[in-house]
């Protein structure tokens, strides 16, 4: 059975979807914007501090069902510009510095509030 994810330790929805999804044996999250919930504002530090949000978000939903990011099995970082690939991926290494899960990598046209990225997850329990 699943249950929904809500925390008002990440951003909240801004559509008609969840923050995360427990589905019992894995939990995935929606894509994450960089927006830091003290400010309602994008992280700033350009992609380097926002890819930094984006994951700090990523684990406000996962530590509302339980996880941490050490039960993460797969993401899908969304890139504004694959230029910023490096810098995201310096920052991204920091919060997986062993064992890190599969992942995808895309260049989109663009992302919403024209962040410059967005990263979503699937943990396992």
């Amino acid at each position: 059975m699943k249950k929904i994810i809500a925390t008002d330790a990440a951003p909240a929805a801004i559509g008609p979807y969840s923050q995360g999804v427990d589905g019992g044996g894995i939990v995935i999250t929606s894509g994450q914007l960089p927006i830091d919930v003290s400010t309602g504002a994008f992280a700033e530090g350009g992609i380097a501090g926002q890819t930094r949000q984006s994951l700090e978000n990523v684990r406000a939903v996962l530590a509302q069902a339980g996880l941490g990011l050490e039960n993460v099995i797969k993401t899908t970082v969304f890139l504004k510009n694959m230029n910023d690939f490096t810098a995201m991926n310096e920052v991204y290494a920091e919060f997986f510095p062993c064992e890190p899960p599969a992942r995808s990598a895309v260049e989109v046209a663009r992302l919403p509030k024209d962040a410059l990225v967005e990263i979503e997850a699937i943990a396992m329990r």
